[in-house]
Parts: structure tokens; C-alpha cells; sequence
């Protein structure tokens, strides 16, 4: 076949595939809809005589031959764009491109309101959904196809790569009343002897604050479980218990019933980093999204 024959339109959509694995999310990249996307995944079939995209449970997977073919795709599409002069840009004041960002209840309650409102002043098309964290994110870069950022901390298993947003400094959340505190003060006797509110997350994963009580080789009287770390600050209060919670939302939900309290043990911070797929690296709309997150990050304060 001649190179006039083919529609150089179907090498884009193809990038878009291949590193995608996803009708849908290909189709947002590349600002096409799902059917016409679908009949260009139909042409590139019958160009190659090869299904690419293969359906396994809920998800696709790239077909051997269609692995091999990436790293050809790419060069041709940046070669391509030389050869024009043409960037594959992306322009956030027009765009209409949906993000997906998967994260914990505390993540999202220290970056969501001060993303969204960054996104609707520079970007008022662009669509973001946040997701709560799945079971199989852990050691998976494939899984990471499925949202374009999960946000996490780093040292827990997260595969693809990584951009470290912000810090977050560890202390303890107390009810007002609490019989264990001496004039607002909290000693290490008596954190050891109170019982505990402690945050589960999905896998059994311990949380950093979780790694620094069992530093000090303390094993905790945990009398409340609930998953993520916002819930602490509510179900805290009215009970003996102390949590280990992130500073910046403790700070934010402090009130009469709720002290925050200087932890009984050295200064510990727990950080949180933005991962992506290796596929996401070179997407002019993605390296814009990471960002935008940096300079959110940077201003939380």
C-alpha cells in the first residue's frame, strides 16, 4: 500500500490508543468522539490485520503485536510533527478534555476546592472527577490507566511515575475534655495508656501514622476504626480516644469539642506525590494538569 493511501489522521488516533488501551479516553485525547474513534480502532484493524485492542474483564489490553508497535508510533508521530513544524499542543482556555484523578478523603479535602477553582479561572472547559483509591492500585503502572493522576504518598508501592506536591506535618486531635490532658498537653504516658482512633485504608496498607506510633514501639488500645482520615475528626470528639492526623485538616476542623494537640513524639511528616502512567508523560494536556497541581501545591501554604 502507498504511504498516499493512508489517512495520516489514523497515526494520531492510534498514539492515542495504544497508550491509552481505552476507546474512550483515546477519544478525549485527541478531542474525538467515542464513534468516530471507534471507526478509526475499526480501520487501523483492517490496516494491520490485528484486533490492537483486546477486551479482558472490564479493561483492554494491547494485543502483542500492538505493544511491539508503540515505540514506532511515537517516533513517527513526533518525527511527523517535525517534519510539518506543528505541535501536538494544548490550549486549557478551549479545551474540553476530562481529567480523572484519583485520591484519599484526605487529599481531597486539602486540594480540591483550591484545584477546582484554578481549573475554572484558566480552563473553564476542562472537566475534572475525583475517585476514591482502589484495591489495586499498589505495584500496578497498568492499573494507573484507568485516571490520569492517583494522588498518594510516596514508599507505599505506587508504580508509574511521580511528582512530590506537598508536605504535611503529623499531630494528634483530642476531645476538649479528654481526662488525659494536662492543661492541653499530651505526654507520651498517656498516649500510651488512652485508647485510640485509628484510619484503615482498602489493602490493609498502614498509614504514615500508623509507621510512626510503631517507632516509638507503641502498641495502641485502638477502640475506633474507620477508613480515611477525615472521619477521625468527627468521630473523636465525645470519647477518650486520641488520632494521629495530618496537621492541615486537623487545623481546618478544630473547634470547641476538637483540640489539636502536639504529638509525644519526634516531628514526623508524611508526604503526598502526584503518580501517572509512562504513557502520560509526552501528553501536552497532562504535563499541563501536573502543573497546575504543582503551583496549587505550592501556594496551600
Amino acid at each position: 500500500m502507498a504511504l498516499g493511501a493512508v489517512d495520516l489522521n489514523l497515526l494520531v488516533a492510534l498514539r492515542a490508543l495504544l497508550e491509552e488501551e481505552n476507546v474512550t479516553r483515546a477519544g478525549e485525547r485527541v478531542d474525538m468522539g467515542q464513534p468516530a474513534m471507534s471507526a478509526a480502532l475499526a480501520r487501523l484493524r483492517r490496516h494491520f490485520g490485528d484486533e490492537l485492542l483486546v477486551r479482558v474483564g472490564r479493561d483492554f489490553e494491547l494485543t502483542p503485536f500492538a505493544r511491539s508497535l508503540l515505540p514506532q508510533v511515537r517516533a513517527s508521530v513526533r518525527l511527523l510533527g517535525d517534519a510539518m513544524r506543528v505541535n501536538d499542543g494544548f490550549d486549557p482556555a478551549t479545551s474540553t478534555r476530562s481529567f480523572t484523578v484519583t485520591l484519599s478523603d484526605y487529599a481531597l479535602a486539602v486540594l480540591h476546592e483550591p484545584v477546582r477553582r484554578r481549573v475554572k479561572a484558566v480552563a473553564p472547559g476542562v472537566r475534572l472527577a475525583f475517585t476514591e483509591l482502589a484495591d489495586d492500585l499498589l505495584g500496578s503502572e497498568r492499573a494507573l490507566l484507568r485516571q490520569d493522576l492517583l494522588i498518594g504518598p510516596p514508599g507505599y508501592g505506587f508504580a508509574g511515575r511521580h511528582l512530590e506536591l506537598f508536605r504535611d506535618r503529623l499531630v494528634c486531635v483530642a476531645d476538649a475534655t479528654n481526662p488525659y490532658l494536662l492543661g492541653g498537653f499530651l505526654s507520651l504516658g498517656a498516649f500510651r495508656r488512652m485508647p485510640h482512633a485509628v484510619a484503615v485504608f482498602r489493602g490493609g496498607i498502614p498509614t504514615p501514622a500508623d509507621r510512626a506510633v510503631a517507632e516509638l514501639g507503641i502498641e495502641r488500645r485502638v477502640s475506633i476504626r474507620v477508613h480515611g482520615f477525615l472521619p477521625l475528626l468527627f468521630a473523636v470528639p465525645g470519647t477518650d480516644a486520641v488520632a494521629v492526623v495530618p496537621e492541615r485538616i486537623a487545623r481546618r476542623f478544630a473547634g470547641p469539642d476538637l483540640l489539636v494537640v502536639e504529638p509525644p513524639f519526634p516531628p514526623t511528616e508524611m508526604t503526598e506525590a502526584a503518580w501517572w502512567h509512562s504513557a502520560r508523560q509526552d501528553d501536552p494536556a497532562h504535563a499541563w494538569l501536573r502543573s497546575l497541581l504543582r503551583e496549587v501545591a505550592a501556594e496551600l501554604g
